[in-house]
């Protein structure tokens, strides 16, 4: 898929997860649906799933794909980076990933992407894998930020 295509599809998701969201503000139901939604419109996406900060915790929220890790292991790991960063994080190979979790030992690449409610503060992560090295770039992030918006919005 070039990058054209793949903006393309981000916008119609984008759109369709909108459409939904206008269903319920309740930010666990938008969460679970993105996930849904997002696991079974991008064939590479093999596990698609939010992490919660609980009591300084990353505890799993709503998924889609393989049994998670229930509790991360503290400033550990590509969702942790995510969260000390406060920035999405690309990763081509999770095998060069220092510390990287591996809940999964199919997932060869990931990208975080930081979920913040509507102070500002951030309260978790968007966290995908896909089981093929090089899946995500800039385009992913872009658009998965964008869909992260409409949690609280």
């Amino acid at each position: 898929m070039t990058p054209k295509q793949k903006s393309g599809r981000y916008d119609r998701v984008y759109e369709q997860i909108k459409e939904l969201m206008a269903k319920t503000d309740d930010p666990t139901a938008r969460m679970a649906t993105i996930c849904a939604v997002l696991h079974n419109k991008f064939s590479y996406f093999f596990w698609t799933g939010f992490y919660i900060l609980r009591s300084g915790e990353l505890t799993v929220g709503p998924y889609q794909g393989s049994v998670a890790c229930l509790v991360l292991k503290k400033n550990t790991g590509v969702c942790w980076a995510g969260i000390n960063q406060k920035k999405t994080i690309v990763v081509a190979d999770v095998h060069e990933f220092p510390g990287h979790i591996a809940c999964d030992s199919r997932s060869e690449s990931e990208i975080v992407v930081p979920l913040f409610d509507k102070s500002g503060n951030i309260i978790g992560v968007l966290d995908v894998d896909s089981d093929k090295k090089n899946s995500f770039d800039e385009v992913d992030g872009v658009g998965l930020e964008r869909i992260l918006g409409l949690v609280f919005g």
